[in-house]
């Protein structure tokens, strides 16, 4: 069969772009389902990210409820959302607008290399 037989190529998906920082925030349960109901509604700045408990210790940090207040440390969600760097500052200042409160708190560091174990359809 020669190559003019071939039926035409499909058009390759455009490639993904590889994230190259790790956004964290560290937010009060309290605002849990505020902050991921914000960052579901920007899909194109965060289009995935990861959901862990923990718990907060500091000078800052507001102990709620009589249990934080006896333990000394605050219930927090962190959200861990893998992105490209030159989109990390727009999307902190649109979640600032959403939720301005002081108590989030949120770092950036880079990512050395991001993968899948497969390929995603």
């Amino acid at each position: 069969m020669n190559s003019s037989n071939l039926p035409p190529a499909m058009p390759s998906p455009a490639p993904r772009p590889t994230p190259d920082c790790l956004l964290t925030l560290a937010v009060p349960q309290a605002l849990e389902e505020e902050i991921l109901d914000a960052l579901l509604a920007l899909p194109a700045l965060a289009p995935g990210f990861t959901v862990v408990r923990g718990q907060g210790i500091g000078g800052h940090v507001e102990l709620a409820s009589t249990m934080e207040q006896v333990q000394g440390r605050a219930r927090r969600v962190m959200v861990q959302v893998a992105m490209q760097q030159t989109h990390v500052q727009n999307l902190i200042d649109t979640l600032r607008k959403a939720l301005p409160s002081p108590q989030i708190a949120y770092w950036v560091v880079p990512l050395l290399t991001f993968g899948r174990f497969g390929d995603l359809p």
